[in-house]
């Protein structure tokens, strides 16, 4: 087995190939970075907020809960007050519901402007059954979304809201 002597040629074009290798990997790295953090980094899914509601408290009446949490977005922390209609259902669970109107964002009231057992978005005359279903003729084309619960130590617990189907 004879060995043969890299030519000058070669030499030269294997020492570019590997230092422009290097070069792309470099900016390549930052990029690929880029696109994977997201999915690897922790983030605030399903975290559960503490509300200062005790779930002993509640009733079949809806009673509007608002509860704060600190959101970080990227170098900024800020405080957040979100707001929740809670009450139990006639299986004693513990339902809530978020307060933001499907036709315009506009904030519902419980029993707003003489509608018995129901939510009423004043903007555009919205109504909601007590579990959150739109009043079919009236504005909203969905259901309210409903905040996933919890119970810890006594004291209610809300996750993010989630869009409901009719049922």
């Amino acid at each position: 087995m004879s060995k043969q002597p890299v030519s000058r040629r070669q030499f030269l074009n294997y020492t570019l190939m590997g230092v422009g290798g290097f070069m792309a990997a470099g900016m390549l790295m930052p990029m690929v970075r880029f696109a994977i953090d997201p999915v690897l980094a922790e983030g605030a899914a399903g975290e559960f907020q503490t509300t200062n509601q005790k779930v002993d408290e509640l009733t079949s009446t809806p009673v509007r809960v608002d509860f704060s949490y600190e959101q970080q977005d990227a170098w900024y922390t800020s405080e957040v007050t979100e707001t929740a209609w809670v009450y139990k259902d006639e299986n004693g669970e513990v339902v809530a519901l978020s307060p933001i109107c499907k036709h315009l964002g506009c904030t519902v009231n419980w029993e707003g402007d003489n509608n018995e057992n129901q939510f009423y978005c004043p903007c555009h005359g919205g109504l909601y059954e007590k579990n959150g279903n739109n009043v079919p003729g009236t504005p909203p084309t969905a259901p309210l979304d409903k905040y996933p619960t919890k119970v810890k130590d006594g004291f209610l617990q809300l996750g993010k809201p989630e869009p409901q189907t009719i049922a």
